[in-house]
């Protein structure tokens, strides 16, 4: 697994990390109250349905009924614990750095507007009408795209198993984010094999938080510009 390493430049208030961490809890905590068939009914009334918005008629009646708001909703529903905690590990290891970056208002938009782009690609994807598309897995890894954008020279200490032992090594945030994403393209041309996973949902998610936080240091850079008169 990834841990984050201590950074000499004082961090400043985040707030969105924790409190969307708090909200994907709580979320699967109130959804797991219910019996079987509610949990089914709340999965089928807030995940994004794949293959739902293919037909160009269909965007505006989408946005009409409320049907496009899922792909948002959808990104606080998770299968199981597995699938919950493996997205909060990573949201708080790339987010509190990311968020600190760029503030917290612009990481709350790239969390929801790059997983919400990140399920509608995995709808695409899909195709089938009948899949449901739940998990704040695409969120996670626009958040991962963001990180790498801003700190591409950052270091990431990475746990390594040694026989008996456990050895902490240093390593290039590029090298294993790029491992990680061409694991996600290799996974994407394997299909159903590996499981239920919406891989092209990573991949467009992880494309979309590169290009917000390309913009975002660029707009931080212009306005950081004028304000020295330059």
């Amino acid at each position: 697994m990834f841990v984050s390493l201590p950074t000499r430049s004082k961090p400043g208030l985040r707030w969105a990390t924790p409190l969307l961490a708090a909200l994907l809890f709580a979320a699967f905590v109130v959804a797991n109250m219910g019996s079987g068939p509610d949990q089914r009914a709340l999965i089928v009334s807030w995940g994004a349905l794949s293959g739902g918005l293919l037909a160009p008629d269909a965007w505006l009646a989408a946005l009409q009924d409320g049907r496009a708001l899922r792909l948002v909703t959808a990104l606080f529903l998770h299968a199981d614990w597995a699938h919950l905690m493996g997205n909060l590990v990573f949201l708080l290891i790339f987010g509190l750095p990311a968020e600190r970056a760029m503030g917290p208002w612009r990481f709350l938009g790239l969390f929801l507007f790059g997983g919400a782009v990140a399920n509608l690609a995995a709808a695409l994807s899909i195709g089938a009408p009948d899949r449901i598309i739940i998990g704040s897995s695409g969120a996670v890894s626009a958040v991962i795209g963001a990180y790498l954008a801003l700190f591409p020279r950052a270091k990431l200490g990475v746990v390594v198993p040694l026989g008996l032992f456990l050895e902490f090594v240093r390593a290039p945030a590029s090298l294993l984010i790029g491992i990680w994403a061409l694991l996600q393209l290799a996974f994407a041309y394997i299909g159903p094999t590996l499981g239920a996973v919406a891989w092209w949902a990573h991949l467009a998610g992880f494309a979309f938080g590169i290009v917000f936080a390309v913009l975002v240091r660029a707009a931080i850079a212009r306005r950081m510009r004028r304000q020295r008169g330059f």
